[in-house]
């Protein structure tokens, strides 16, 4: 996490940002703007112009490194805005939990869903390079990939959802059509979808990025900030997919989730406008489970955003972007923390969650191995949060204290 002195940030309208402004982070989901960079010195009149006309509607900004507004500017203090997003995680904290205990543990079900995985990657590999030649897509092989997918889930939601977050760059799109597969499934049980509905809600996710293979490469993997003409042939790829399966006689909810899971609630979307209650519950989970893991994973223009920063960064968007319903769902699948997250304690210790825990989200099982305040490793011990007298004071970025969480974890 990049350190910033206290104070010193401040969202403003971005009608108000004016060049020598440090852009310190643009509010909103990579896929809203073409900018590969997200904190600079806004020094370039023609990099103003297209802030300003790339439909982002708030940024951050550092007055530590460049120019403050105006004090008649409105503006937020990013205290004032964790307060916010705080009470809302809490929220969801405060909404009743399953009592159901899951079928079997994490490293019970950690090596079947490897090999889960393992399969739908090349499944997936195989229907999209498909798609790419030209060939007729099979729909009976996509589906049965979401079963497999399904199954794993049914057994242990965290298993299959924490594997998902392995991919690369070269990989990236796709595994991040079977992680966002695997999300609208769990999401889809915690919503109580069963069934041939349920089994759609997954198949969605699973093609919903189809429309890319007719994107070139060169695009898609480009390292530095799109053109407008590159952007605007990227934000093609949902009708183009939606054309792809029209042609495979994919059903209703596969159509409308591939046509419209780059859709806001407040209409900025693409391709659009489809805004608010236009939007089917579908095209509202895709639009959060697509974001999120977006967000996680490594990409050829960004490093992945730790996931406990990444939920309460998209807890910001809920005034545009999400469905505060649908959000919050979510929130109880993958929890306040996700597996994986990195977390220091109010003892001092740090430790990796491993699992949550239906009593409190704010309460995972942490495994812990380090001691911050001596500096040094410790026994490793879970430690189950709802039954013992300590507490989550921060989440911490693996990669910046020199820890691999994969390893830690044992998903490596």
């Amino acid at each position: 996490m990049v350190k910033h002195v206290p104070g010193t940030l401040k969202k403003i309208s971005v009608r108000n940002v004016r060049l020598g402004m440090f852009i310190h982070d643009l509010c909103g989901s990579w896929m809203d703007h073409p900018f590969w960079k997200t904190r600079f010195l806004l020094d370039d009149p023609r990099e103003l112009k297209r802030l300003k006309s790339c439909g982002i509607q708030e940024i951050w900004i550092d007055t530590a490194k460049g120019l403050d507004a105006s004090p008649s500017v409105p503006a937020v203090s990013l205290e004032a805005e964790e307060r916010e997003v705080e009470s809302l995680l809490r929220e969801v904290v405060r909404e009743e939990e399953e009592n159901a205990c899951a079928p079997c543990a994490f490293h019970e079900e950690l090596e079947r869903a490897r090999a889960v995985h393992a399969r739908a990657k090349q499944a997936v590999l195989s229907m999209f390079q498909d798609a790419r030649m030209g060939q007729a897509l099979q729909i009976g092989d996509a589906m049965s990939v979401v079963d497999d997918i399904t199954q794993s889930l049914s057994r242990n939601t965290t298993a299959f959802l924490t594997l998902a977050r392995l991919k690369s760059k070269d990989d990236y799109t796709y595994l991040h059509s079977v992680a966002v597969c695997a999300f609208m499934t769990a999401l889809g049980m915690q919503l109580g979808l069963t069934g041939e509905t349920l089994r759609s809600a997954g198949l969605a996710g699973l093609l919903h990025d189809i429309g890319k293979m007719t994107i070139p490469d060169s695009v898609l993997k480009k390292p530095g900030t799109l053109s407008e003409e590159e952007f605007a042939l990227v934000k093609t790829h949902p009708r183009r997919g939606w054309e792809i399966l029209k042609q495979a006689h994919a059903d209703d909810i596969v159509l409308d989730v591939c046509l419209n899971h780059h859709e806001r609630m407040d209409g900025r979307g693409y391709p659009g406008p489809v805004s608010g209650e236009e939007l089917s519950i579908f095209a509202r989970m895709v639009a959060v489970c697509d974001v999120y893991d977006a967000l996680t994973s490594d990409r050829c223009y960004r490093r992945a955003s730790p996931p406990a920063e990444t939920v309460r960064k998209m807890a910001e968007w809920l005034n545009g972007h999400f469905d505060q319903r649908i959000f919050f769902a979510f929130v109880k699948v993958v929890g306040i923390y996700p597996t994986g997250t990195l977390v220091r304690l109010t003892s001092g210790r740090l430790g990796i969650v491993t699992e949550q825990t239906a009593r409190n989200l704010l309460l995972p099982i942490v495994k812990v191995f380090f001691s911050a305040n001596a500096d040094a490793p410790i026994a490793p011990e879970l430690v189950d949060l709802s039954a013992v007298q300590d507490a989550i004071v921060s989440s911490e970025d693996s990669a910046q204290w020199g820890f691999d969480w994969t390893a830690l974890l044992g998903v490596a």
